[in-house]
């Protein structure tokens, strides 16, 4: 699929900032850390805004909490903002922080990572989404991250750490699930049982607004997922161990890995209507391309 800036913008800015805000909830933070936090968060928001055609319908996201991912993630997004203001206040004022409102806040911030998470993982039309990966790795991200501002130490290393053993491991457990969903063109439209099915002619004579956001996939870049496993989590955890006083440049390197990782979780990405326009969920295997043995007479 295509990566559209503002859904790199707003995927990787929210989810440091809520995951900044959920800490900052659990001890008291400095004005600093809240502000990041804030910025980060809205910033995100404004820039998700963008991906609409029409970004004045935004507030039509709220319509439907009971059965829309995207409902939830926005309810979760302004109750946390909410719900947080008074332990920030609290925090800037130097008195007693309201212990409820930082538990309900840091919990609407968890929420609100998790349905962002869930837009993608919900749809079985993506296999490398619907994967256990995505529920998993976007909250990681806003851990790591959050605990890179909001309590840069040991702490913030080791999920840092953490967070890098779980995108490799995410690399290679996703092409595993591609590969065994083996899905075919006979398979999606359900009539595999009667033969092998084939397209006669394409679905359309041009460019699309499908083939240029959906269907398009980019192939697997090895250098691009050690980039993004090395800046997202080893290189920080390196920099927090051995030269403490150095968190900007920690953060610097794991936002550049943050957005290599989710411009690779859109562009790795392929949509089950790609079969109908010829384009493989998965690569052939190596075996595969190899031109078959000439036969001996």
């Amino acid at each position: 699929m295509r990566p559209a800036p503002s859904l790199l913008l707003f995927t990787v800015l929210s989810g440091i900032g809520f995951g900044t805000l959920a800490l900052a909830a659990l001890a008291r933070a400095s004005p600093s850390v809240w502000a990041a936090g804030y910025a980060l968060a809205l910033a995100g928001l404004v820039a998700s805004t963008f991906h609409l055609a029409h970004p004045l319908r935004a507030r039509f996201a709220f319509r439907r909490l009971r059965t829309s991912w995207l409902s939830r993630e926005a309810w979760g997004a302004v109750a946390a903002l909410a719900l947080l203001m008074p332990v920030a206040l609290a925090d800037l004022a130097g008195g007693p922080r309201p212990i409820f409102w930082g538990m309900a806040g840091g919990l609407a911030c968890l929420g609100t990572v998790i349905s962002t998470a869930m837009i993608y993982g919900q749809l079985r039309a993506v296999p490398r989404w619907h994967h256990w990966s995505t529920p998993a790795l976007f909250p990681g991200f806003a851990a790591a991250g959050g605990a890179l501002i909001a309590m840069p130490g040991p702490w913030a290393a080791a999920l840092c750490v953490a967070l890098s053993a779980g995108l490799a491991a995410s690399f290679v457990s996703g092409d595993r699930h591609v590969a065994r969903c083996a899905l075919t063109t006979g398979r999606v439209t359900g009539l595999a049982r009667f033969g092998r099915v084939r397209s006669f002619e394409p679905p359309s004579t041009g460019p699309t607004w499908l083939t240029r956001e959906i269907v398009t996939g980019r192939p697997r870049s090895r250098v691009l997922r050690g980039l993004a496993v090395l800046l997202a989590g080893v290189a920080p955890a390196a920099v927090l161990i051995l030269a403490p006083g150095a968190v900007p440049l920690a953060g610097a390197l794991h936002l550049a890995g943050a957005f290599v990782a989710r411009w690779l979780f859109f562009a790795e990405a392929r949509h089950v209507a790609g079969l109908f326009h010829g384009v493989p969920l998965a690569p052939a295997p190596k075996a595969a391309l190899k031109p078959a043995p000439a036969a001996r007479g």
